[in-house]
């Protein structure tokens, strides 16, 4: 089972360390497009946190059911107005079985790398089709590896650098690794946190989904559906399930 890195600790402040990311103009859009999936269906969230995405999905009439691992995070959820027509279930979202039958699941902001072997990670294609019904659809948010913007030699590359936060990514291209390393300065003191995680390429989660019985249905740059280059920073897929 995967590791909890989201304690209390972490869990505490994660709301405001993150809070641009609930901003409406961030969240609407995904709202509008898993609801669209869900045609009136149920949606299973895997790594649910502290309902960033659940709970406005719930307030547009989509049942939710969320997997996590991290009790500190659910816990933080379900203080919030709205969590008790939410569903949760403890446990690793590559294995953990929940009952009933969903139109959609999806995994947002990367967390498809927090399972850090490919292994896990096709063990959470094929838990995802297990949950859906024929024609239920499986969202993805990832990053693309941002490899070709490495200087050659290196392993290092910073992604936020600002007066309360350094962070910078460590590649190990052998193992398909990344260890995103962050340096929270707050309170006159810093915080130091290094989760690791495994990317994947686009390619290797359309494999994934081919080995768990589904097909690539959509792929966008971002959640407004704007097309996807070889330019593009990240992706949101759909695969469907027959």
């Amino acid at each position: 089972m995967p590791e909890d890195h989201f304690g209390p600790g972490v869990a505490e402040r994660f709301d405001d360390r993150y809070g641009y990311q609930a901003d409406p103009a961030v969240v609407d859009p995904m709202v509008e497009l898993l609801a669209e999936l869900a045609g009136g269906g149920r949606a299973l969230e895997l790594g649910i946190g502290t309902g960033r995405i659940a709970l406005p999905l719930v307030r547009r009439g989509v049942p939710v059911h969320g997997i996590d691992l991290s009790e500190a995070m659910v816990a933080k959820l379900l203080a919030k107005p709205g969590a008790e027509q939410i569903g949760v279930t403890m446990g690793d979202f590559a294995t953990t079985r929940v009952e009933g039958v969903f139109s959609v699941a999806y995994l947002v902001a990367n967390t498809i790398m927090n399972l850090t072997t490919q292994e896990e990670q096709v063990a959470c294609f094929r838990n995802v089709a297990s949950h859906l019904g024929p024609r239920g659809a499986f969202v993805i948010e990832v990053q693309v590896p941002r490899l070709r913007r490495l200087p050659p030699g290196e392993r290092f590359q910073p992604f936020d650098v600002s007066p309360h936060h350094l962070g910078f990514d460590e590649y190990d291209v052998a193992r398909q690794g990344l260890v995103s390393h962050h340096y929270w300065i707050e309170d006159g003191g810093v915080e130091v946190l290094s989760p690791p995680f495994r990317y994947v390429w686009p390619s290797e989660l359309d494999l994934m989904a081919q080995l768990a019985g589904m097909a690539l249905r959509d792929r966008w740059e971002d959640w407004q559906r704007r097309p996807f280059t070889s330019e593009s920073d990240k992706h949101v897929s759909v695969w469907e399930k027959p």
